[in-house]
């Protein structure tokens, strides 16, 4: 127990004088690091940062702080070190590491249908530049007005197309790493216009376009749907209320009569 003691004050001592450096040992072992990410991650820090901060930056900047609460809260306890704070402090890093994730899972929830309409609208827009390009060149040129959040994914997806592969993967893999509201049967249209045949492309275009367009009225009333049921629910709340507040006044009126 004294050289665990001695151990934990030595490596906060080398963090504190900048001996050991925390990002760099983060970054080395960043394939063992990467284990303890959760696989939607990435897509949520874009989908509530953009292209303000990388996912990887973010999961290093969470790993080293989890790491620093771990061993506050050993120097914390350490005049009454033993098995059991040693597990309290694993549990609380444990909860101060998911309270990273958990909150961007609930910025994704609050903003469910405006992420995932930015796919739709983003399709949309795309229709413009492949009346005159190819798919591959009207993705690249689409770039610089795309949502924040796609960028990263679309210049995987272009390099990948323009290294040769024509098959529908680079699309797949695009859908999967943002996995927004039919994300996969989007990039399945995607990859069927690119491949289809040139003359029938105004055909294949006005497909294309009402089937996005399908999609974001789809989107939209489920939002609106999703609206008025609260708004129903509220409705019913305070009804319910109001009806056990006057039922209330009426049983004590009647037992004020009876008092009387």
């Amino acid at each position: 127990m004294e050289i665990l003691i001695v151990g934990i004050l030595i490596i906060i001592a080398l963090i504190v004088n900048g001996r050991i450096d925390t990002k760099k040992f983060i970054k080395d072992n960043e394939l063992a690091v990467n284990i303890l990410k959760e696989s939607d991650y990435d897509f949520l820090v874009r989908a509530k940062y953009g292209d303000k901060v990388t996912p990887e930056e973010m999961f290093r900047k969470r790993v080293k702080n989890s790491l620093l609460i771990f061993i506050i809260m050993l120097f914390i306890l350490i005049a009454q070190i033993n098995f059991l704070n040693i597990v309290l402090c694993v549990i609380v890093t444990v909860v101060m590491f998911k309270s990273y994730y958990l909150t961007l899972k609930s910025y994704y929830k609050k903003h469910l249908h405006e992420i995932d309409l930015l796919l739709p609208y983003y399709l949309k827009s795309l229709e413009i530049l492949m009346q005159h390009y190819t798919v591959p060149v009207a993705l690249g040129k689409s770039i610089k007005d795309a949502p924040a959040i796609f960028k990263d994914g679309l210049d995987i997806l272009i390099s990948k197309i323009n290294a040769g592969d024509g098959s529908i993967d680079p699309y797949m893999e695009f859908a999967i790493s943002y996995p927004v509201r039919d994300s996969m049967r989007m990039m399945r249209l995607l990859y069927r216009l690119g491949m289809g045949n040139q003359e029938r492309k105004d055909e294949q275009l006005m497909t294309f376009s009402r089937t996005i367009s399908s999609l974001q009225n789809k989107s939209r009333e489920t939002k609106y749907k999703e609206r008025l049921n609260k708004m129903e629910s509220k409705t019913m709340l305070m009804l319910s209320v109001t009806g056990i507040g006057v039922l209330l006044l009426l049983m004590l009126t009647i037992i004020r009569m009876f008092n009387v």
